[in-house]
């Protein structure tokens, strides 16, 4: 019997389980769990798909991007504009193409650059995003921010469940793909995979278009939670560092690493909020620089760390046991 075969046979199985059992979990919260936790929860799942999302991208190629508040808050305003003139599946799709399309032409111009320039870019995308939207509604429009109308809680729940598979689905399969090698060649050596025959730009610039698309989507779903918004709910440059943050804080590594980290944080963003306060900051920093310091790779590289440093603590008794024997003799 093929043990190695069998063991990757029960992992899948296990796997399998888990992911059966949190699907139901998530299923029948909203059953037990009350309104104001199944709120918690659904920001927790947005929190997954930006820094998914996020990850599906920066990830393999090192490229830090710092533009999900750009996309997430067009999807906010999509919904805001649209809320009376389609139906809600219909303005998520809108808003996953609207981000869509700023990800093509912001890569397009944009993907060339490298390094420390492509961080300022993208960064600069988001305050500028912010800055129109304001010159349009309070210059042009005389208003200053718009109202959204709130959607039934559980609704909400299922639909940020239905982008957050949605968004791991393409994560994974992305992975696994042709594409997915090209990622990781560029994170590698970009110069190499060039002279190689990778399409270097078009791969970049579709991936990324892609990754903001579930962005978009989830800030569709996100808006009518607010309730009211305007362009510095939006396009709060908080949703550009905080799923970076968590991505850096489950690990990178696995894609099950960014969702452990936004589950985490987004818990704790929730739950640091009203029991701290103005404290919030300081403490949620303060979490994320030990997590940094100690563990490099994430929560996900806790456990091979562990191991690897049981096996050398075991190695070590081995030879102090062998060594004792010779002593005496």
């Amino acid at each position: 019997m093929d043990i190695t075969g069998f063991m990757s046979g029960q992992r899948k199985l296990l796997i399998a389980g888990s992911i059966v059992l949190l699907l139901v979990f998530i299923a029948t919260f909203p059953l037990y769990g009350g309104v104001y936790n199944t709120r918690v929860l659904t920001s927790m799942l947005m929190y997954v798909v930006l820094a998914v999302s996020w990850a599906m991208f920066s990830g393999p190629t090192g490229y830090m991007s710092l533009a999900p508040a750009a996309f997430f808050g067009i999807g906010i305003y999509t919904m805001a504009l649209l809320q009376n003139e389609l139906p809600f599946p219909v303005i998520i799709a809108v808003g996953g193409l609207l981000a869509f399309a700023l990800a093509l032409l912001v890569g397009l111009v944009t993907l060339r650059l490298k390094g420390i320039y492509f961080a300022i870019f993208t960064f600069g995308l988001v305050v500028f995003m912010s800055e129109m939207v304001y010159y349009v509604e309070a210059r042009l429009g005389q208003i200053r921010g718009r109202d959204v109308i709130p959607l039934d809680a559980q609704m909400l729940l299922y639909t940020m469940l239905g982008v957050a598979v949605a968004t791991l689905l393409a994560a994974y399969f992305i992975r696994r793909s042709r594409y997915g090698l090209a990622l990781l060649s560029i994170g590698a050596n970009e110069e190499a995979a060039a002279h190689m025959g990778v399409n270097t730009t078009m791969i970049k610039v579709i991936l990324f278009a892609v990754s903001a698309i579930f962005m978009g989507a989830a800030g569709v779903v996100t808006a009518p939670a607010l309730m009211w918004v305007d362009n510095r709910i939006a396009f709060s440059t908080f949703y550009s560092f905080l799923p970076i943050l968590m991505a850096v804080f489950g690990g990178m590594g696995q894609l099950h690493g960014p969702v452990i980290g936004a589950a985490v944080l987004g818990y704790l963003d929730k739950t640091l909020r009203v029991q701290l306060q103005v404290y919030f900051m300081l403490a949620f920093g303060i979490i994320l620089v030990l997590v940094i310091l100690f563990l490099p790779n994430g929560i996900v590289g806790l456990v091979p760390m562990l191991q690897e440093r049981l096996r050398r603590l075991t190695a070590r008794l081995r030879k102090g046991g062998e060594a004792e024997p010779h002593a005496n003799t």
